[in-house]
């Protein structure tokens, strides 16, 4: 087994958030996968392994600290990335189908980006009372600053506040603790040097919230109800991870067709360290 080490959705190396991808992961079960990602302490940890689906290219085990996760944004750009560089070769050139816990996500690799097309929301709808009051105590933001309040899961389940300005985002205080399974994303309008600010969090294993770098899930179900409700059109740049000291530039665009695509530059830190059997 081989351990690469790369950085997704940074403006530059080193400012995005860092992934670990481990090739030919085959002799490892779920629990192994789950100690080595709780060990490296990335918010998440992929395991790359043959394809069952005949039009996929490989298959990806995703997990975070607290367990595995059907899809999350950042793990498909940055095992797509090593898996490129590891020699892998798609069956249509210019388009990677990835294997993973919700199906086939295409990623295709445009300039010095890669994007992967958004998946649809498996939830949608305004938050109740009960669950806004819950998702502003994760978040620390105020009430006062909320525009809308919904469901945007498309795997985890991340609700989203959007918020007045950039401002309002930046200056929200999560609390320290949730329950497992928290996912709450803010956004607002007119960030330095991009369209939208976003922050992400989550719970841990313990409950201990955490505050994501940059959140391709996060950005993509975003991007969908932004796009799907008019409040965006084209294409739009997030910025994401100013508190966390990253600085990451997430690329969200509509096609004609309807298709959304969220892309990032993805960088190699380290590659080729060798695993022990575990």
């Amino acid at each position: 087994m081989i351990l690469d080490l790369v950085d997704v959705f940074g403006s530059r190396p080193l400012a995005g958030n860092p992934l670990g991808v481990v090739h030919c992961a085959d002799q490892l079960d779920g629990d192994a996968m789950l100690r080595l990602t709780r060990w490296l302490g990335f918010s998440e940890t992929t395991f790359l392994l043959p394809p069952t689906d005949p039009d996929a290219d490989y298959r990806v085990r995703i997990f975070y600290p607290a367990g595995e996760l059907p899809f999350a944004g950042h793990p498909t750009l940055g095992t797509c990335h090593a898996w490129l560089a590891a020699g892998g070769v798609p069956r249509q050139a210019g388009r990677v189908m990835q294997e993973c816990g919700v199906g086939l996500v295409e990623v295709r690799q445009e300039g010095d980006l890669l994007s992967f097309r958004a998946p649809a929301l498996i939830r949608t709808g305004p938050l109740s009372d009960h669950e806004l009051s819950e998702a502003l105590r994760v978040s620390g933001a105020r009430r006062e600053a909320v525009v809308e309040a919904v469901h945007v899961a498309n795997g985890p389940k991340w609700q989203l506040l959007r918020l007045s300005s950039a401002a309002e985002v930046l200056a929200a205080e999560p609390a320290a603790r949730a329950p497992i399974g928290t996912d709450v994303g803010l956004a607002g309008p007119g960030a330095e040097g991009a369209d939208w600010e976003v922050r992400a969090f989550f719970a841990d294993a313990q409950g201990k919230i955490c505050e994501d770098p940059v959140t391709g899930s996060f950005n993509a179900g975003a991007a969908v109800h932004l796009f799907a409700s008019g409040l965006a059109s084209g294409s739009y740049i997030a910025a994401q991870g100013q508190k966390t000291g990253a600085d990451g530039r997430v690329h969200c665009r509509i096609d004609p067709d309807g298709s959304i695509w969220i892309g990032g530059r993805v960088d190699t830190i380290a590659a080729g360290a060798s695993l022990p059997a575990m």
